[in-house]
């Protein structure tokens, strides 16, 4: 499929945090095989913090969803069953020093853009927290 065409992958993982490797790895493995290799070091670490928060701050399941929309923007996102938004992320500053709350800070500075929306579906609510990646 060529790097013109979209293409979105979801996947639906449980409460646990072995999620977060397996979401990682299957995000580099998409990436690798789409040629996108040169995202894949920043995208692994937006993952990782994304689902990271999914699976520890909520007690239900999540996805990861993957999103390549041309002619070069890379969206992943992270769903949760937890309609509250996500603490906003301090000054990079001031999180290098603490032992947690470092995550949406590394998303908003790796990122090229993020956000968070929530989301309500057939009487299920949570919330999708993403961020965009240029390729250029």
């Amino acid at each position: 499929m060529p790097e013109n065409e979209p293409w979105e992958y979801s996947l639906y993982i449980p409460n646990d945090l072995r999620a977060v490797t397996i979401s990682r790895r299957t995000l580099r493995l998409v990436l690798t095989m789409h040629g996108l290799i040169r995202l894949v070091d920043v995208a692994e670490l937006l993952a990782t913090e994304l689902v990271s928060n999914a699976v520890r701050h909520t007690k239900g399941p999540a996805a990861l969803r993957i999103r390549w929309s041309p002619p070069g923007t890379l969206r992943i996102g992270a769903w949760d069953a937890d309609p509250e938004p996500p603490e906003p992320p301090a000054r990079f500053e001031r999180v290098t020093e603490l032992e947690e709350g470092r995550g949406l800070a590394l998303v908003r500075g790796c990122a090229d853009v993020w956000g968070w929306h929530p989301l309500a579906r057939h009487g299920n609510r949570g919330k999708y927290v993403w961020c965009e990646l240029a390729a250029a």
